[in-house]
């Protein structure tokens, strides 16, 4: 979807999200921790509370296909999720947006949300994608025997589901971070690949 401008605050606004007018935060709790797509000038460990990530959404394009669809995260309601925040400049948030938006919001499987993240030395406002709970490829939480199965057998465009997993791992290890969760499911997709 375009950016518009909001006629009564004179601000950008794309699908709901207000562009900042001067440094945006953008915070990463997936692939954006390893790989993000923007220009960025700084990063930096950071919290975010009031929700969780989750292997809650399909996917048919990076991570499976539409006869297998495969599985990626989004952010789900409650709790807390430790991921990066990369800070871009003023100059380049235009930039920034359109390739965030070109890879993350393509079939509107995430919903852009303006979040309060803990950094190490402050607390910034942030763009965050949230899994959009209304799309047909939102799948809440599956049992854990089926979201390993899903991840151990797909493969979409960017490569194996379970390279996916392995990477966000390794990444939240980097920041010292155990998210239980996924490592349960890690251990499951070994086990089935060893089978």
């Amino acid at each position: 979807m375009s950016a518009k401008t909001d006629s009564a605050a004179t601000r950008r606004v794309r699908d709901g999200f207000v562009i900042p007018d001067d440094e945006l935060w953008v915070f990463g709790y997936g692939s954006l921790m390893w790989d993000p797509c923007f220009a960025h000038d700084h990063s930096s460990p950071a919290l975010l509370r009031g929700y969780h990530r989750a292997f809650c959404v399909y996917s048919v394009r990076y991570r499976g296909t539409h006869e297998k669809p495969g599985l990626v995260l989004g952010l789900n309601n409650g709790g807390a999720c430790r991921g990066m925040a990369f800070r871009v400049p003023a100059a380049q948030v235009a930039g920034a947006v359109d390739d965030l938006w070109a890879r993350e919001m393509p079939r509107a499987l995430y919903v852009p949300r303006s979040v309060r993240v803990m950094l190490v030395d402050k607390t910034v406002d942030a763009l965050a994608f949230v899994a959009n709970r209304q799309h047909e490829h939102y799948v809440g939480k599956l049992p854990l025997d089926d979201t390993a199965r899903i991840i151990s057998g797909c493969s979409g465009i960017r490569g194996p589901n379970a390279d996916y997993l392995c990477n966000t791992l390794r990444h939240l290890d980097e920041l010292g971070v155990r998210d239980l969760a996924l490592r349960k499911i890690y251990r499951r997709v070994l086990a089935l690949q060893s089978a």
